[in-house]
Order: C-alpha cells, then structure tokens, then sequence
C-alpha cells in the first residue's frame, strides 16, 4: 500500500523493544575496554525486566559472552528469555545513530496501516571514523528481520542528532544538521522538508552548538530532550567558567522563547551537568541529558559526583510513573557516548 505520511513516536510511546549493537571496537575505548561490556549488560537487564531487548552481536563466542554478563543480573530481576541475540555485523556499538528508526506508516485518512524503518544514511558523523559500512546496513537487515517495509530518504541522519515528541515537533541542533559533512547539497528548508515527509514533522527547533567533547558536532541528546509533550529538559551548567556555560546558556535562551507545533509556550526544565569528566587529558561529554525513556524506567547516566543525585531526582519529577534507574557511565563515556547513544527503541505500532 502507499503511504502518504509517516509518523515518528516519541521514546516514550510503549516499546516492543530495545535495540543495542554489543560493543567491540576497543579502539572507541582505548586503553579502557574492558568495562564497557559490563555496562552494557547492566542496561540489558534492566531493559530485559519490561521489555525485549534485542542485540546484535558478530558471531557466537560474542553471543556468549554477553549473555554471560547479563546473566549475572539475574537475580536482580534480569528475565534472560527477553533478551534475544542476532548476527548483524557491526562496525561500532552506537545503535542510536545507526539503529534502525521505526516510524508509523499512515494511510490517507491518517489511520496507521504498518510499522516501516526508515533508513537513514549514516556516515559515521561526517566520515570521522572508518569502516562504517556495517553499520549503515544496519536497519536493512532488522527491517528483514522484523518484517518491516524498508524506506530510503537518502540523507544523512542519526538518531542522537533529533529528539521528538510524537506529536509533529522535533529538536535538533544546527551545528549538526547543517554540517556540510552530512548533507552538503541540502538547505536548511530542504532538511525540514525530509523530516516532514518522513518523520512527519511540522516543526523544528533549532538549537546552536553541543557539548565540550562530543565529536557528533553537538548531538541534541546531549543537552536537550522531550520528556512530554510539551516539556522540555535541557542541560544548564551554573560554572560561568566552564567552557559549556555559554553555549548551554544560549540554547537554554532558545527553549524559553520557543513555542510547540500549535504555537504554544514550551514547559522548560533545567537539568545540571555532572563534574567535568576527563580521562587521558581529555574532557568526556558527560551528560545527565543522556537517558534513555523505556517502558517502566528511565535509564539515565551518572558520573560519581554530587550533581547525580539532583539529576535523578529531577528527572524523577517528569516521569513519576517510571523507575528511575542511575547506572554509572564514567568508563562508558570515554568512547564519547552514553546510555541514550547505545540504545535505540521499537515501538509498539500497530
């Protein structure tokens, strides 16, 4: 069937699934691998408790060993028999920006007829890191798997550069999507176009620049994120001198005069930021606004500093109805990522 439209649901829509890619490339963590594994078998049976959870692995000697470290929270309420293990190659463990984008395909009466992927093209944020082509396959093959119509709007796009709240309003970054190393031939009107047809956007906000240390060129998941639909959280660091002050400060200015698709004033929550995060010399991206929605709980970074009991307690106001689960990202953030970076949600669509 044609469809005419598409529709993106927000995070916190109810969820099939959560996808992850199981970390391998321990050049994203070098000198500092050997815990990564571990913090992402602590998400895994989390999300395992709710929701399926879906990881792709390379071979079975990999399979194995997650399975083992996710095992060991079994006791913790870990359901194994809800985290199933696939043999899609990967290239890197950033299945949020090469995950695949499930999308409600609509009819012309707007009902919803199927559950579509929408394949973005991914190119490793500007062709920073090489090879990247497992990873742009990445949806292809879970389109397959899960049964799914496949759709190419042939831009580049990830996942981490957008955030939604399912009701036609879209957060991004211009640093970002206006980066000539995605989509060089595209305008500023040609890009909302593409995520009106296939996201169905009317509206998006524009914010400026990201995070010290973020090499995505300032992924929004960084520092702002829909919590409902009308309310916004955005990451705010109260140290004039830090050099994320200003910037944060900027976008924050942006969120408090922007308005929603129906023109209304947006709610605008201030989140802190963590203590700065070296490691190496190198300052982390660390960020609480990281999370990651899912159907019970809400996974959200923290980084052994005072500011994360104050994050929890924060988001545990705009989701009161979810479990708030800390989980501790400092090694994880060496490779520049969080929780929300590694994960990518199915939802449930009809």
């Amino acid at each position: 069937m044609q469809h005419y439209t598409y529709r993106m649901p927000a995070e916190w829509a109810q969820h099939d699934a959560t996808w992850l890619s199981w970390p391998h490339k321990e050049a994203s963590w070098p000198g500092k691998f050997e815990p990564v594994p571990t913090v992402f078998a602590r998400m895994a049976a989390c999300l395992s408790r709710y929701e399926e959870v879906h990881i792709n692995v390379l071979d079975k000697a990999m399979e194995d060993a997650a399975r083992e470290l996710i095992r060991a929270h079994e006791q913790q309420g870990a359901r194994m028999e809800a985290v199933h293990f696939h043999r899609i190659p990967t290239d890197d463990a950033w299945c949020r920006d090469h995950g695949p984008n499930f999308v409600a395909g609509l009819d012309q009466a707007g009902n919803i007829v199927e559950k579509v992927v929408m394949d973005w093209e991914y190119n490793a944020w500007g062709g920073k890191y090489t090879p990247y082509d497992q990873d742009n396959a990445v949806p292809s093959h879970v389109a397959e798997l899960r049964g799914c119509r496949l759709t190419r709007p042939g831009m580049v796009l990830e996942g981490g550069a957008i955030d939604v709240n399912g009701q036609g309003l879209l957060l991004t970054t211009e640093a970002c999507l206006l980066n000539p190393n995605r989509n060089p031939s595209m305008s500023r009107a040609d890009i909302e176009a593409a995520l009106g047809k296939y996201l169905g956007i009317q509206k998006v906000i524009w914010l400026k620049d990201g995070i010290i240390g973020d090499d995505t060129d300032g992924h929004v998941d960084d520092m702002a994120r829909f919590v409902d639909e009308k309310t916004v959280v955005i990451a705010v660091e109260e140290n004039a001198d830090d050099p994320n002050y200003l910037p944060l400060q900027e976008n924050l200015g942006l969120l408090e005069s922007a308005t929603d698709q129906s023109g209304r004033p947006l709610e605008v929550v201030r989140l802190p930021m963590p203590d700065p995060v070296y490691f190496d010399g190198e300052r982390l991206p660390a960020s609480y606004a990281n999370f990651y929605i899912a159907n019970r709980q809400v996974l959200v970074p923290t980084y052994r500093c005072a500011n994360d009991a104050v994050a929890l307690d924060t988001l545990q106001q705009c989701f009161p109805d979810r479990e708030i689960v800390g989980i501790d990202c400092t090694d994880l953030v060496w490779g520049l990522g969080a929780i929300h970076c590694v994960t990518h949600e199915e939802p449930t669509i009809p």
